[in-house]
């Protein structure tokens, strides 16, 4: 969701397509369309790949793409922002 936004941004900004990023994390154009639309999870390691591709600091995306992961665990919980404070306190 926050990932695939701003890796569709940061391609378009380059003048890149789908299929040459594709080719550069070895998977299918259909699949990093799916990350890039959020309907498909990146795993960690294509994060970072994603990074040196589109040529950005990783912790930029590597943080969205754990606000994603986090946002999905928890979205449909009332009690969401109270657990979220509790981990911030704790980190």
């Amino acid at each position: 969701m926050f990932l695939g936004k701003r890796i569709k941004e940061l391609r378009q900004e380059r003048h890149l397509l789908q299929r040459q990023i594709a080719a550069g994390l070895e998977i299918d154009t259909p699949m990093f369309s799916k990350i890039e639309r959020g309907e498909r999870r990146a795993k960690r390691e294509q994060v970072i790949q994603l990074a040196n591709l589109l040529q950005v600091d990783e912790n930029e995306l590597l943080t969205l793409w754990l606000a994603g992961q986090i946002y999905e665990l928890i979205k449909d919980e009332a009690v969401a922002k109270n657990a979220l404070k509790i981990v911030e306190q704790n980190i």
